[in-house]
């Protein structure tokens, strides 16, 4: 260690906060003015025992020097205490201030807790060296602990980091499918926040409400495979070109792949369930009710609602009121009669949505 960084860490040491717990007064003052002649400013002394832990939830002490035998509270049952109001782990040095030499007291203390021990009368250079080394002991786990802390804040941070990268990459691949059809992109927008407020409704829990949100701007990436003879064609398609209409839901479920993280597993699960209905119809594995995912058939609600109200090449958009009706008349066929309850309970909501990001 080098001399700046030695008087740097003399420094420090010289600034702990050192109890002192003594029933006798005149070896408190014993301890304080040894302590103030080597250079420590910072001390607490009581005669109390009672009084440690009161004293320990004001203060952070790096040392407490600590008499075995006192009135009301023997040093054991301090230690005791002290083990109890600190939580596991926590490193706090105790010196045992004790007359006695025997082996039953020592074995005792130091299955307490203690770290060292002075034996009264004890000798001024060796009282000063022993709280020193616990003191130094207590100065490198305080530098462990805050650099620990700094590592968890910056591994949180990057953390944070990939995340915000993964959702950017995920809104903006749901994006560039729907841009092909929509020049906007504000589609998938308002469908997975719909599909969020439809997700909250149903009581999902907020990991999955979050994930739904996110994942759901994907349901439709595989349009980037179909081509254009197809996707922007103006009226209805024929028999060939709804298979390959169909088959964007495959090559979406291939660009999403089987990445081990949640929103890409969720946003799978949308974009390979969102064209399933409730009543076995749907495409492309004909699921039924409940072997549909959950999100997904939140997912199908948001879509055709929002798809309805939308204009695209093969038709203009559809008036609120007949759109709700629709989806009313869909419930038990096309969608989850729960979630269709559920769509139309929070459909102030769902219309605020609307009016906030118009295409």
């Amino acid at each position: 260690m080098s001399a700046t960084l030695r008087e740097k860490m003399d420094d420090e040491i010289k600034q702990s906060n050192i109890l002192i717990v003594d029933d006798n007064v005149a070896n408190i003052a014993l301890l304080e003015n040894l302590l103030e002649d080597e250079g420590y400013d910072e001390f607490t002394s009581t005669a109390d025992p009672r009084t440690v832990i009161s004293l320990c939830r004001e203060e952070e002490f790096d040392l407490i020097l600590l008499d075995i035998r006192m009135p009301h509270m023997s040093g054991f049952e301090v230690m005791t205490a002290l083990e109890n109001f600190f939580p596991a782990g926590y490193y706090l040095p105790i010196i045992v201030l004790t007359a006695q030499l025997d082996q039953e007291t020592r074995q005792k203390a130091l299955s307490l807790g203690a770290k060292d021990f002075l034996t009264k009368p004890f000798m001024h250079w060796e009282a000063l060296l022993r709280i020193r080394n616990q003191l130094e002991t207590r100065y490198f786990y305080k530098k462990q602990i805050l650099r620990g802390d700094l590592l968890e804040t910056e591994v949180n941070k990057r953390t944070q980091e990939i995340r915000s990268v993964q959702l950017e990459i995920v809104r903006r691949l749901g994006m560039a499918g729907e841009f092909r059809d929509n020049e906007t992109g504000a589609h998938v927008i308002r469908m997975s926040r719909i599909s969020e407020i439809i997700a909250r409704g149903a009581g999902l829990d907020e990991k999955t409400c979050e994930l739904i949100l996110h994942s759901s701007t994907m349901h439709d990436v595989g349009k980037i495979g179909i081509p254009d003879r197809v996707l922007l064609k103006e009226g209805k398609l024929n028999k060939e070109e709804w298979e390959i209409m169909k088959s964007h839901v495959d090559i979406g479920t291939r660009i999403i792949g089987e990445y081990p993280a949640d929103i890409f597993w969720m946003a799978g699960a949308i974009a390979g369930g969102h064209h399933e209905k409730w009543n076995g119809s749907g495409y492309p594995k004909g699921l039924q009710g409940e072997e549909i995912p959950v999100a997904a058939r939140i997912a199908a609600i948001s879509d055709v609602f929002d798809a309805l109200l939308s204009a695209r090449p093969y038709k203009e958009p559809w008036p609120l009121a007949k759109a709700l009706a629709l989806m009313k008349e869909e419930s038990g066929s096309h969608f989850d009669p729960v979630l269709i309850d559920v769509f139309f309970d929070c459909l102030d909501e769902i219309i605020d949505i609307r009016e906030k990001y118009p295409d």
